[in-house]
């Protein structure tokens, strides 16, 4: 399960090295696509094969189900840790969730999201308050 925030820089090669709390789950592989809220999602290998399961099941007739596969699919970059625990984000998605060098790494319990340092303070800013006012159950069963 991946939880906390963590603070780590892109280099100039376009690297992350991933938090600690993350490597052994990490190590054998993941795959980083787009996140909605402009960040990227990083799945494990095995958590995006589970989840790519769930995905065939959408309806081809399903339009927004369609959309949604392209956006997300297209976007997915397989990689492998080097020695040093670094992963290469590509262009593409650094540009999708304009990353700049300061970055936040969340857990979000399947998945670790990456978004760049500002974009995630603004976001946390805003939904902190939404949260602490929440008075209708969201999720069934909790609280």
């Amino acid at each position: 399960m991946f939880l906390g925030t963590f603070t780590p820089r892109l280099d100039e090669k376009g690297r992350l090295i991933l938090p600690a709390k993350f490597r052994s789950e990490l190590a054998d592989g993941l795959v980083i696509t787009r996140g909605q809220e402009r960040c990227l999602y990083v799945f494990s290998e095995t958590e995006f094969a589970q989840m790519h399961q769930r995905l065939r099941s959408a309806p081809l007739a399903s339009k927004q189900a369609r959309d949604y596969l392209r956006v997300f699919l297209s976007g997915a970059h397989p990689e492998t840790p080097d020695k040093q625990s670094r992963v290469t984000i590509p262009q593409n998605l650094r540009e999708y969730a304009g990353l700049d060098r300061e970055l936040a790494v969340i857990g979000a319990g399947s998945r670790a999201e990456i978004w760049d340092a500002e974009a995630w303070q603004t976001y946390l800013a805003a939904q902190e308050a939404a949260f602490s006012e929440i008075e209708e159950e969201v999720i069934p069963g909790m609280f």
